[in-house]
């Protein structure tokens, strides 16, 4: 801050190229770069988003689920997930999309029920810590249990998994906070409506309770191949 004050109050080009008034140059100079590439590409990362998003819900008004499906529910982890090829079954249907909350999925879950699918394998919630870091009124949790019950209430036939929220890393730590509280509160759940829970969180954190560094890139969130290997041995049992 020194040197911002020092530029203020500077009264000759001589005081202006000092060391000191020179690097806080470059430091705003920087900054307003930063700034000005924010203005510029932040509306486009959100734009090409919302439309990815689009062309993923639009096509699974197209693509029915049946009876005889499995269906993976998320966001981008689930999305990521090369499901029908890992479990060599044409059956399995992945119907995860990049940026979704638990509110955008009971918006679409209409699309996944209406078919009646045999299984419905979910994880979301993440993403709600964007708009709600501290998770205020346990928004998370009682949206998953509403999806549930709306699963339970126009698919009753179909089986639910309700997978626990992936932990992330230490760079993440307000999410990690709070995740801490709602898988237990997941679990407790789905002993009380009688679906099954699996627990992931246990398997795919370190010791300090981080996601583990061999099963994700430079994010911390989203997971590598190994990641997803090791999720898909974890549910296996429960696929077939």
């Amino acid at each position: 801050m020194k040197n911002l004050k020092d530029l203020a109050n500077a009264k000759s080009f001589k005081d202006i190229a000092s060391p000191g008034n020179l690097k806080a140059l470059l430091v705003i100079g920087l900054v307003k770069k930063l700034v000005v590439l924010a203005i510029i590409f932040v509306p486009q990362w959100l734009s090409a988003q919302n439309d990815q998003q689009l062309r993923r819900r639009s096509q699974f008004e197209l693509l029915p689920v049946t009876s005889k499906d499995i269906v993976f529910v998320g966001n981008s982890i689930t999305e990521g997930g090369l499901w029908s090829e890992i479990f060599n079954n044409a059956r399995v249907k992945n119907r995860g999309i990049g940026g979704e909350t638990t509110t955008d999925v009971l918006n679409r879950l209409y699309q996944v029920t209406d078919g009646k699918p045999k299984k419905v394998f979910l994880m979301i919630g993440i993403n709600d810590f964007n708009s709600n870091p501290t998770n205020k009124d346990n928004a998370v949790q009682k949206n998953i249990r509403t999806i549930v019950e709306r699963i339970q209430k126009e698919s009753p036939k179909t089986k639910i998994y309700v997978q626990s929220i992936l932990p992330v890393s230490k760079d993440r730590v307000d999410r990690d906070r709070e995740l801490r509280k709602v898988n237990p509160d997941l679990e407790k759940m789905c002993e009380e409506k009688g679906v099954a829970y699996i627990d992931l969180y246990t398997t795919f954190a370190d010791e300090n309770g981080n996601l583990k560094k061999e099963y994700t890139f430079a994010d911390g969130l989203h997971l590598n191949g190994a990641g997803y290997m090791a999720w898909a041995e974890i549910i296996r049992p429960y696929v077939k």
